[in-house]
């Protein structure tokens, strides 16, 4: 069985979203801590920076992981077959449970080189990457993508494209690529997704993303819409770190600065290995577990003046002594 198959046992499955400078190996262990989801990815990596000798080092840092974030995909993006071809095979040797290949992302430098949502208005090279993978290795080949490039109306075509080449796993953004975040996900259709996934591929995992907060909300959205077989959650995380516990409760400012504490232990432990992560990228993470208690404000506004996560921990130190 792949992990696709696998994971519907648990339907719905909850993943968290990949997300650029966000969800690397620190910050999935804490939510590993805080409340684990059924599957993770990485944070997406070029392929063209992973087949470049001069780049490899810089890029494999996205790619660690610790076994206890088993099941992990890996995510890739990219537009030159050829590259994804010799990046696949590599990735079959490090232990992924299943390569992702990012077709919705929609940052300026990722759509310039040809990657992410770029591939929507290319539908021929995205199937050329995806049987590019396919011929490389045994692993399960799925894709992430948003509903069309510039209108709504691309839904159907795109992702009909996407569930005729024999992918093992769909996650469909519920938003066009320009519509970036600016507007509400269009849970609207949902269903209309589902039939058209029933209809050209039904062995085909469907995992729904965008606006859902945590596991109760993608639980009720799955009630509505048994069809789906998954639900990614992204931003949501930001909002609540413990997003993916079974039961929601309420958690106390001293367990979300433990939580702190801990991700500052991870990014530590990373920074005495070979990744040595920058610090200055650590504080946006702040605001996730300093908020919506008295005095968080005017915490987390110095922490961010700290240089470096001794002085973090000074100053929790500092205010906590001082409550």
């Amino acid at each position: 069985m792949t992990i696709w198959e696998e994971l519907t046992s648990k339907k719905p499955f909850f993943a968290l979203a990949p997300m650029e400078d966000v969800t690397d190996t620190a910050f999935r262990q804490v939510i590993l801590r805080a409340a684990r989801p059924d599957v993770f990815f990485t944070e997406f990596m070029n392929v063209n920076g992973f087949c470049h000798p001069a780049g490899r080092t810089n890029v494999a840092r996205r790619l660690k992981y610790q076994p206890s974030e088993q099941p992990i995909i890996a995510q890739v993006w990219g537009s030159d077959p050829e590259k994804f071809t010799e990046t696949a095979t590599e990735l079959a040797k490090m232990g992924f449970a299943g390569i992702d290949i990012n077709m919705g992302c929609p940052d300026k430098a990722v759509v310039r080189a040809g990657g992410g949502s770029a591939l929507i208005k290319n539908p021929a090279l995205a199937a050329d990457i995806i049987a590019a993978i396919k011929a490389s290795c045994s692993q399960p080949i799925s894709v992430k993508t948003r509903l069309g490039y510039s209108s709504i109306d691309e839904w159907q075509a795109w992702p009909s494209h996407l569930l005729q080449q024999d992918l093992a796993c769909l996650t469909v953004h519920l938003r066009t690529k320009k519509e970036m975040s600016k507007v509400p996900a269009h849970h609207e259709l949902i269903p209309e997704i589902i039939k058209l996934r029933d209809e050209l591929a039904p062995e085909t995992k469907l995992v729904i993303n965008g606006d859902i907060a945590d596991r109760a909300a993608g639980n009720e959205l799955a009630h509505k819409h048994p069809g789906i077989d998954g639900i990614m959650i992204g931003r949501g995380v930001f909002a609540n770190p413990f997003c993916f516990e079974q039961t929601p409760q309420h958690h106390s400012r001293e367990e979300l600065i433990d939580l702190l504490v801990y991700h500052l232990d991870k990014f530590d432990e990373e920074k005495c290995r070979a990744a040595s992560p920058k610090f200055d990228p650590l504080k946006r993470f702040f605001k996730i577990y300093i908020n919506n208690f008295p005095g968080a404000s005017d915490l987390r506004a110095k922490l961010m003046q700290a240089k470096n996560t001794t002085e973090v921990r000074d100053i929790l130190d500092t205010w906590i002594n001082q409550k």
